[in-house]
């Protein structure tokens, strides 16, 4: 019965044989059976050697015995080079000895050449398993890729969580500094710290983000300033053989993203590019207007090299996980660019070739510029003595929180967790207002405000939440007036917060 070669498809087989009769007669034996099949036949080890590479064979069969090349070496080359390719013997001589040996080499069967019935069958078994094999293999890869993204998530989720605290201190100390001087040049660093401190708890933010597949929010971003800004994170990393240029058509071009996310794709995207510039070259980062498209305005962002470029299989993989062409490189970043980029409505793009640079693409929808105006901060009323406890587990944050308040005019007790906030309240009076850490591990805030209200506590509460863990309101427990406070803190916020709570 002929087989069902269509689902094999178009098949390369390689003989590996001496006697062009022979070769003929399997090829016929297997063409009458079904097979859409090309053939070659080789007789040496460099015959073998250079089919392999060029014919790519999807099955060898071979002699066992033949002048000058035996099919031992045969099967050792085909499974040194091509360990994926199935190998049968096809011989006269080859008793059972010989053939359990062959078997034990590697071969994947034998077949007896004057019972040649069971060749074409052989092959086609011998091809899908081999099939099998790599298809079982890319789903172990899969897997195995799936469960280090998985850990690499729970490392990322930890590490966000700690360099949120680690950072807090820099969002909070600038406004107490500032508030102890009026000294300008002062004043100035105490804003870049706290600057600093911002992007980097974006930073921490968008790790978690990623992790956790939402995203933060979107902001007005001037493209000339992130340039700007991105050429100075990039000054200590361009070495002197780069040439780093930017090129911004119109200062007007504004985008609406989250500012940290961007500057990690531009900065990522520079980065590659230096490292593909190991002899030095021109850098270009550009921005221009792209045209409209349904109504909407575009910008095209380009960042262009002039480093080794890349092929066309290179750049069939550029954007899968995990795929990368350095030594120390995790394959992640280019798909966190293009992550980033797909979240801001926008597209990326690449072009390469071998010795010719690279240049990626970025198209975003623009945003409508501002007229420049700030809004007017208002001024906040100092407190009256009112008694604040505030529960955090964050010693660092406690401390500062406590030391802020207490510069406003307000009366502070400090607890460190729950238990302690609740045996202070059942000491001593009830606290005008009650600042809690939503994220406490011991009591979080929304437990802890049911057992405030059982010990006849009804608020304020101003809680502390994290803006990629939000706690629903229905969380808190009825008839306490609670207030959220999204972090990370800035000072006047805090104060803010605290005089409307009080009222």
């Amino acid at each position: 019965m002929p087989l069902t070669g269509p689902a094999l498809g178009a098949l390369r087989i390689l003989l590996v044989e001496d006697s062009p009769e022979d070769a003929e007669l399997m090829s016929e034996q297997m063409l009458d059976a079904g097979l859409d099949a090309r053939f070659e036949r080789v007789e040496s080890e460099a015959e073998l050697r250079q089919a392999l590479a060029a014919f790519q064979p999807d099955i060898v069969l071979s002699d066992l015995s033949m002048p000058g090349f035996s099919g031992d070496d045969a099967l050792r080359i085909v499974r040194e080079t091509s360990p994926e390719v199935p190998f049968i013997f096809v011989s006269g001589t080859m008793g059972e000895e010989n053939a359990v040996a062959a078997l034990q080499k590697g071969a994947n069967d034998y077949i007896i050449k004057h019972l040649p019935a069971r060749l074409p069958s052989a092959v086609a078994r011998a091809i899908r398993d081999a099939r099998s094999a790599v298809e079982r293999a890319r789903v172990e890869t899969e897997l195995m890729r799936a469960q280090r993204l998985e850990s690499l998530s729970l490392l990322a989720a930890g590490l966000s969580h700690d360099l949120r605290n680690i950072l807090q201190p820099l969002l909070i100390m600038p406004d107490l500094l500032k508030a102890r001087t009026d000294d300008p040049q002062l004043h100035h660093l105490a804003d870049v710290i706290a600057e600093c401190g911002r992007r980097g708890h974006e930073m921490a933010e968008s790790m978690l983000s990623f992790v956790r597949g939402s995203r933060k929010p979107s902001e007005r971003i001037e493209i000339k300033g992130l340039f700007d800004a991105v050429a100075l994170l990039l000054r200590s990393n361009v070495p002197d053989a780069v040439r780093l240029e930017l090129q911004v058509q119109d200062e007007g071009l504004v985008v609406d993203a989250n500012y940290t996310e961007l500057q990690q794709v531009m900065l990522n995207l520079a980065l590659n590019a230096i490292q593909a510039m190991p002899n030095g070259g021109r850098l270009s980062l550009t921005a221009s207007h792209a045209g409209q498209r349904d109504g909407v305005d575009w910008m095209r962002i380009c960042v262009a090299d002039e480093g080794i470029g890349m092929d066309a299989d290179t750049l069939s993989h550029l954007f899968n996980p995990f795929f990368t062409t350095k030594a120390d490189g995790t394959g992640l970043g280019l798909i966190s660019c293009k992550r980033i980029v797909e979240g801001a409505g926008g597209s990326i793009h690449v072009s390469s070739q071998p010795g010719q640079g690279t240049c990626f693409e970025l198209r975003l929808p623009m945003h409508e510029a501002s007229d420049g105006s700030e809004p007017i901060e208002q001024l906040v009323a100092l407190g009256s003595g009112q008694s604040i406890l505030v529960v955090d587990g964050e010693a660092t944050r406690l401390s500062l929180l406590g030391n802020a308040l207490s510069s406003q005019g307000y009366q502070l007790q400090l607890a460190s967790d729950g238990p302690a906030a609740l045996r202070w309240m059942q000491q001593e009076a009830m606290p005008a207002l009650v600042i809690a850490d939503a994220g406490s591990k011991l009591l979080p805030a929304s437990q802890l405000l049911g057992e405030m209200a059982a010990l006849g506590y009804r608020g304020p509460a101003l809680v502390l939440e994290d803006a990629a863990v939000a706690v629903p309101a229905d969380a808190f427990p009825p008839g306490v007036e609670v207030h959220v406070l999204r972090k990370p803190l800035q000072m006047q916020l805090v104060f803010r917060a605290v005089a409307e709570a009080l009222g």
